[in-house]
């Protein structure tokens, strides 16, 4: 199983949204995400997203609050655990990003954009008062087919 982080960076009301280029091998062609990556060796998840995020943005986060865990299971890709997170407190400028397109986008309009329909399932949790949760997202190829929530 893989372990990853996504986050969503916000300011002013709008996420700090990725849209993804077109690369070999990635399921997320011209999808819309937070910034995240895969961890590094000896990497705690609070490690991985502020490296992944600074390596995508060029900004800087000041605690980053752990929101959640969300467990991918899918019959096209291997098991995937991503630990989910929101920042509001950051430094430095954003940069450009070699992985696709940054765009800051408010709150209410991100779920218009082209996202994977497990995304909207964590998203609205995220509006949620519910400090931490996991989450469980099953596909069928690109369809969502099971989405199991737990406190």
């Amino acid at each position: 199983m893989k372990n990853t982080t996504l986050c969503y960076i916000e300011k002013d009301g709008a996420y700090l949204m990725l849209r993804k280029a077109s690369r070999k091998n990635d399921g997320n062609d011209g999808k819309w995400l937070g910034v995240g990556g895969h961890f590094e060796e000896k990497e705690s998840p609070f490690d991985c997203v502020i490296r992944e995020a600074y390596e995508e943005t060029g900004l800087t986060l000041i605690k980053p609050k752990y929101r959640g865990l969300v467990t991918f299971v899918s019959d096209k890709y291997e098991t995937e655990l991503m630990h989910l997170f929101t920042c509001t407190e950051f430094t430095g400028e954003l940069s450009s990003c070699p992985e696709g397109e940054l765009c800051w986008v408010d709150k209410p309009r991100v779920k218009e954009l082209p996202l994977w329909e497990g995304d909207k399932v964590f998203l609205d949790l995220l509006d949620t008062e519910q400090e931490f949760f996991t989450l469980k997202l099953t596909y069928m190829g690109d369809r969502l087919i099971g989405a199991e929530h737990r406190i």
